[in-house]
This record gives structure tokens, C-alpha cells and sequence, in this order.
């Protein structure tokens, strides 16, 4: 068995008493003694917390942006030069094999952050034959979420480079000081909130988190990670949705395919099905106890759909769940039930996401 591999952010979050776990190969902070004060603070003020693991490919050469563009569903082709974009990418039957933001840096390079290590192997697969390279890398590009409502008064405070003016989904063409450390900074990130990844070299990685939570910044961990994510309808692979299994679809990502486009990995398979795909993404809203991740969500004792990921809403003060959920039975209201120990408990449709459903403050 290979060695756990640990961040460059590691050393100062075991000195705060973090809980690490493996996750894919990689030490993950899980939290640091309180889950729920970590939430809040991302809801109310500021959160830090290491993304690193977070696979990072380095597309280079005259198809850099041409292969980005066939590989994820949405349109990458007219990225400008210091835009982000997020989206699936699938295989040819239309199903998903990851998800993933790519960073436009230049003409011929971009940035494409993912979660696996195998997606290498399928965009390789996918790609051969266009003229670019692809550089793996992760070890050498630590990464920051800076997350809440506080979060752009809390950057400012530690560079001299405008952050005000830089707009949702794009991030500084050239690297600037934070703290003292050169970094490059995206306002993007996986909160629902305000929000900003900083990415900086190994060597500057425990001076940037000195920096980040002197200035106040809480850290958080995947405790906490996934009450924010289920609040805000972030789907994560393994939970809401499956490699090889799920359609883009199924987890309301609608938006994110481009049809009009030109081909991609897995286009005929998606036109076949958009005009009436047979799932929708809901949020249940639960009357009862926390249900199992992949609980089964009924209607007159049949099965209608899966409840991927519940939680106990800290910001709520309820239960509920993202759910892939029967076409025909998601709308708002409606009502159903979901598997809960031994029994069902009623359940009833809400919109994803169920906070901040307009996304308001991601675009504060």
C-alpha cells in the first residue's frame, strides 16, 4: 500500500489539533473539534480550508483549448483568458465520468482541476491524437478555499492587487502577493458563499495559511464541507452521483451541456435524452431522522428515486437530502417518502439549492 500522501498545508493544521482522514490517496482536514461552528463560520463570517488534493492537469499546445472543449460538456472554446468554467465531462454513453473546473491561463494553456487520479488516464483516452501535453500537478499546486461572506474584506486585507473588481467565475491573470506569498486567485469556489481558491508553491504554503487565518479566516474540514455543499446543491462523486452510471441530468446540470456546441465526448447520447430526461435533481426536505446516503425514495410503496447525500441542516434547522428524483413527481411540494431505519419518513420536494436558491451570494 503506497504512503498517505499530506499536504503543504499539513504540518500547521495538525498543530491546530485537525482530524485528518484519507480520501483518495491524500490526508483531507475532517474537522478541528467543532463540525457546526465551522459550518456557521462559513455561513456568517470567513472559512479556510485545504482543497489541495484536488487533482490539478496542466493542458499545454496548440489544442490545449480544443481538447478542454471535447472533453467537459460545456463550452470551453470561448474561455477568455483568466475565465473559469465548471462541468461535467463524460465517456461516449452520455454518462459522467468526473467533474471539473478548467482555468483559461493563456492562448494555448489552461488549468483543468478535477477530483481523481484516473481522470488522466480518460482524457488521454479521449484526447489522442490533438497536439498538447498534459502535466500532472497536484504535489506542487497547494490550494485554499476562502469561503463567506467575509471572505473578500479578509483578502484585501493581505494583497495590494484589486480584488473588488474581479468578477464571479474569473481569476487574476498574473499571480499576486497574499500575505507576502505569490499566488494566483480565483474568485471560485464550493460553499454557496462569497467565495475564493488561492493557489500558491509548496515552499510559500504554511506562510499563506499563517497569513490567511491570522487575518481571521476559521479552518474548516469535510465535516463541515458537506453540510455546506448539501445546502447549497454541490454534487460530489461517490454520493450523488456515480462513474460510468449517472447522466449529467440526473444531477441538474442541465445547464452545463451545450448541444450547440461543436462535438464532445458523450454529445449523441445526451441530445438523445435532453428533451425528457427521466430524472430531475430536488432537495427533499425531511420529516423525520437523518435518512442513509443512497436511501430509497418512494411513492405509494414504489420506487421513485434516491436520496444521495442528507444531512441536518445547520443553517436550516431541518433535515433533508439531495435526491435524484423520478421527472414526473419533481416539483416543488410534491411529496414522497424515504427510507429511515427500519421505516419511511414523509419527505417533501424543494428547489436545489435550497439556500440561496437564486445564488445571490457566490455573486455578491
Amino acid at each position: 500500500m503506497s504512503e498517505i500522501i499530506r499536504t503543504a498545508f499539513d504540518a500547521p493544521q495538525r498543530a491546530l489539533g485537525g482530524d485528518l482522514v484519507d480520501w483518495e490517496g491524500w490526508y483531507w482536514p475532517n474537522h478541528f473539534g467543532d463540525p457546526l461552528a465551522e459550518h456557521h463560520a462559513v455561513r456568517k463570517d470567513v472559512g479556510v480550508w485545504d482543497a489541495s488534493p484536488l487533482r490539478k492537469w496542466y493542458f499545454r499546445g496548440p489544442d490545449a483549448l480544443r481538447g478542454a472543449d471535447y472533453a467537459f460538456t460545456n463550452d470551453m472554446a470561448s474561455l477568455e483568458v483568466g475565465q473559469v468554467r465548471y462541468a461535467p465531462f463524460c465517456d461516449e454513453h452520455g454518462k459522467m465520468v468526473g467533474d471539473g473546473t478548467v482555468f483559461r491561463v493563456a492562448d494555448d494553456q489552461c488549468l483543468v482541476v478535477t477530483a481523481l487520479d484516473s481522470d488522466l488516464d480518460h482524457f488521454k483516452t479521449v484526447l489522442d491524437g490533438m497536439e498538447l501535453e498534459i502535466d500532472a500537478i497536484t504535489p506542487d499546486s497547494p490550494q485554499l478555499g476562502l469561503n463567506g461572506p467575509r471572505s473578500r474584506e479578509l483578502l484585501q486585507g493581505l494583497t495590494s492587487a484589486d480584488v473588488s473588481s474581479l468578477r464571479y467565475f474569473r481569476f487574476l491573470p498574473e499571480q499576486v502577493e497574499v500575505g507576502g506569498v505569490l499566488c494566483w486567485v480565483s474568485r471560485t469556489g464550493y460553499s454557496g458563499e462569497l467565495g475564493y481558491e488561492l493557489y500558491c508553491a509548496p515552499d510559500g504554503a504554511e506562510r499563506l495559511w499563517g497569513a490567511v487565518t491570522g487575518a481571521g479566516a476559521r479552518p474548516y474540514g469535510l465535516a463541515a464541507v458537506e453540510t455546506i455543499r448539501i445546502e447549497a446543491g454541490l454534487i460530489f462523486i461517490g454520493y450523488d452521483y456515480f462513474q460510468h452510471e449517472t447522466s449529467p441530468y440526473d444531477v441538474g446540470l442541465d445547464r452545463l451541456i451545450r448541444l450547440d456546441k461543436a462535438d464532445f465526448v458523450g454529445k449523441a447520447a445526451l441530445e438523445a435524452v435532453a428533451a425528457e430526461p427521466p430524472n430531475r435533481f430536488v432537495t427533499l426536505v425531511v420529516d423525520g431522522g437523518v435518512p442513509e446516503y443512497g436511501a430509497a425514495v418512494t411513492k405509494d410503496g414504489e420506487q421513485v428515486g434516491t436520496l444521495t447525500s442528507p444531512c441536518e441542516s445547520p443553517t436550516l434547522g431541518t433535515v433533508i437530502g439531495l435526491t435524484v428524483l423520478r421527472s414526473d413527481l419533481a416539483r416543488e411540494g410534491e411529496r414522497v417518502d424515504v427510507a429511515v431505519e427500519d421505516g419511511t419518513a414523509p419527505a417533501t420536494v424543494s428547489s436545489v439549492p435550497i439556500y440561496d436558491p437564486q445564488k445571490t451570494r457566490p455573486r455578491a
